[in-house]
């Protein structure tokens, strides 16, 4: 039997298999976007704004720094055992102007990547227990995502 995918973080993304996004906050008052969600007040210090719509994000941007991750994270990340590194990359949302991090897709390490390239965001999982395989965003080479100069 199939486990049930649930996400590991409720309400931060889709579960879209084939179109997942990210979901971030649009302050009503000055349409600033924030990623994660804000729900108490506005981010922009120029706005008094307290009152947001969902602003579902672009699923792709560019390749603004990458690294290995080669430490087990603290609690209450799940780590696999033995912990197993895994590359981080910062992307640019193109739209929205901001970098949202995340863990890339397996097989690909920093040293894969190159800044500049176009990245895509997919699901991938995070961990699994006896129920349920939790899922979270990742980020992987877009398919012919060039590298802009």
């Amino acid at each position: 039997m199939a486990k049930k995918r649930v996400p590991a973080i409720e309400g931060w993304f889709t579960l879209d298999e084939s179109a997942p996004q990210l979901v971030g906050s649009r302050c009503t008052s000055c349409s600033a976007v924030f990623f994660p969600r804000e729900s108490a007040f506005c981010r922009n210090p120029a706005c008094a704004g307290r009152e947001f719509e969902d602003a579902p994000l672009g699923r792709r941007g560019r390749l603004w720094s990458a690294t290995d991750n080669r430490y087990a994270p603290p609690a209450p990340y799940v780590s696999t055992d033995p912990f197993e590194p895994y590359a981080i990359a910062a992307v640019e949302l193109e739209r929205e102007k901001m970098v949202v991090l995340g863990q890339v897709v397996p097989g690909v390490a920093a040293r894969d990547l190159e800044v500049g390239q176009e990245m895509e965001l997919v699901l991938g999982t995070l961990y699994e227990d006896a129920e349920s395989e939790y899922v979270v965003w990742k980020w992987k080479p877009a398919a012919g995502g060039a590298r802009s100069e």
